[in-house]
């Protein structure tokens, strides 16, 4: 397991040019038993690589939707306000020009991480929220 989230953001952010091995630990071996085994007693998720560490005095939060079927990213900014969008990036950035010479847009990564469908597929949230999705869908393509 990664240790700290500071570490864990390190990682994502470089996993594509510098990609972790268990064997790049000192007291891990790729031969250990895992932490945590992958099943169905918890919800998993995929994150992006490549994603930048929050920019200073920032931090990036992902949460999951009560019904299990998204997850939303927000940042939260110096000010203690959250961002959802980089139009509300742009719009801290014009309210508190101070920080324009440490913070950019582009700092910026709001694409949340990505639901393993076969570990929430037994959730009665999930399941009720996908049938009211294929329900919608349905009567849109009826209309058309």
């Amino acid at each position: 397991m990664v240790p700290t989230k500071e570490e864990f953001e390190t990682l994502r952010e470089n996993f594509m040019e510098d990609p972790w091995f268990c064997s790049r630990r000192q007291d891990c071996s790729c031969d250990d038993p895992a932490d945590l085994e992958y099943d169905n007693t918890r919800v998993w998720v995929m994150d992006k690589p490549n994603i930048p560490k929050p920019p200073p005095e920032t931090e990036r939060l992902v949460i999951m939707r009560r019904d299990f079927t998204k997850m939303d990213t927000y940042y939260v900014m110096p000010n203690g306000k959250r961002a959802r969008c980089a139009g509300d990036v742009d719009k801290f950035l014009e309210a508190f020009p101070e920080y324009k010479d440490r913070i950019s847009t582009s700092d910026f990564n709001f694409a949340p991480p990505k639901i393993v469908e076969e570990t929430v597929s037994h959730n009665p949230s999930w399941i009720a929220a996908k049938a009211k999705k294929q329900d919608k869908a349905d009567a849109s393509s009826a209309q058309k």
